[in-house]
């Protein structure tokens, strides 16, 4: 499964709302883990990021609907970044 950390920054309209943010990651994790998404871990955080997620996905295309569908609610930002652990890299490394 491909491997992406992601990193959110609230909206203005999820700032509004920081209260809810642990209920709706809840929901969120809930419904991607039922299209058979493994979320790691998520983390609020300090800094110029407020969140970051580390999440295995079905597949490419998967995580680019479920990143649109997260964005597209209006309460975070995201950059997403495809994340290879020390196998994958060795593999990658042969190859080239």
């Amino acid at each position: 499964m491909p491997r992406y950390v992601v990193l959110y920054r609230f909206t203005a309209e999820g700032a509004k709302n920081l209260r809810e943010t642990v209920q709706r990651a809840r929901q969120t994790r809930e419904q991607t883990e039922k299209r058979g998404f493994k979320v790691q871990t998520l983390l609020w955080t300090q800094g110029p990021y407020d969140l970051v997620s580390i999440i295995d996905a079905p597949s490419e295309e998967a995580m680019m609907g479920a990143m649109t569908n997260v964005v597209a609610a209006g309460n975070v930002s995201s950059t997403t970044m495809r994340a290879f652990d020390d196998k994958e890299m060795e593999g990658i490394q042969r190859q080239g």
